[in-house]
């Protein structure tokens, strides 16, 4: 499991001292004061089945999953309603790993409340490379790469951890999808915190009483210290130099709410990629982060 000695702090939960990174403290003392992306009040895990059982990508993610024993790795966990979620409806040795401590303590909480046992809590920095090689059948890592000092390097080390013939679900800023963001960030910055809050499409049908949610959605868009955006063909790249299979992306004009986003399908050649990055500013994609997902098979 571990290529490093960690230390225990509680049942199922490991800490190590990791390494001296400006990027990593930044951002770690960034979620220190809102974790993200939280948990409602009176959270149940009802209410996070039922979410990840109406959320398209999550219920594809444990249909494809199955009734198998596998070993799955979220990086980047935060607050781990992924990874709760999924240590509740499968049979799945999870593992969530965070570099927020404050962050997992919310998410170990929900889990000791709800007594799931099949899920393991990882105080750790993705450049720590704490984890063995060739271990996990599936690692998923959504909006977390761009905020750390290279995406490309804290992918190569994220592809050394998953088997060969294994999945790894990828989530980036898209450089296009991302522009309408940028946009309110200026207005945020310069000119009305109020004007930016009031344009965004998610603060608007997020419900009042969601303070702790609320606040920590306008940190992680508008105020936090690290931030790139990627295009579509960056992330080939990364797939291409670390030999991992494309099967398939969102969005694409080879899917729709009806497909699997797991089944092999076409990347496009490049004028197709980039009309499907620009169409995502005008959607609610682009309304809402511009977050772009990659699916990838490591080569057996």
């Amino acid at each position: 499991m571990f290529k490093l000695k960690p230390k225990l702090l509680k049942k199922n939960y490991y800490t190590f001292s990791y390494s001296d990174d400006i990027t990593a403290e930044k951002v770690s003392d960034f979620y220190k004061i809102k974790p993200f992306p939280h948990y409602e009040n009176a959270e149940e895990l009802d209410s996070i089945v039922s979410k990840g059982d109406k959320n398209f990508f999550i219920k594809q993610l444990k249909d494809f999953i199955g009734d198998k024993r596998k070993t799955f790795l979220e990086v980047g966990a935060g607050t781990c309603q992924v990874s709760n979620y999924l240590a509740a409806t499968t049979f799945c040795d999870i593992y969530a790993c965070d570099l927020t401590k404050d962050s997992l303590d919310l998410g170990y909480k929900f889990a000791e409340k709800n007594k799931l046992e099949n899920i393991k809590f990882i105080h750790s920095d993705i450049f720590d490379d704490v984890f063995q090689d060739n271990y996990f059948d599936m690692i998923y890592c959504s909006g977390v790469l761009h905020h750390t000092k290279s995406t490309e390097k804290s992918f190569k080390i994220l592809c050394n951890n998953l088997k060969p013939g294994g999945y790894i679900v990828v989530g980036l800023y898209n450089k296009f999808g991302r522009l309408r963001t940028n946009f309110r960030q200026f207005v945020f910055k310069f000119i009305s915190k109020k004007i930016a809050i009031f344009l965004d499409p998610y603060l608007r049908k997020l419900k009042v009483e969601n303070y702790d949610k609320r606040e920590s959605w306008i940190r992680d868009q508008y105020m936090h210290p690290v931030e790139r955006s990627h295009s579509y063909d960056e992330l080939l790249k990364m797939f291409e130099e670390n030999k991992i299979n494309f099967i398939n992306s969102y969005p694409s004009k080879f899917i729709n709410n009806e497909s699997n986003i797991y089944k092999k399908s076409e990347k496009g050649n490049y004028f197709e990629r980039l009309f499907e990055q620009l169409w995502m500013i005008f959607t609610s994609l682009g309304g809402e982060g511009g977050l772009f997902l990659f699916v990838g098979k490591k080569n057996d």
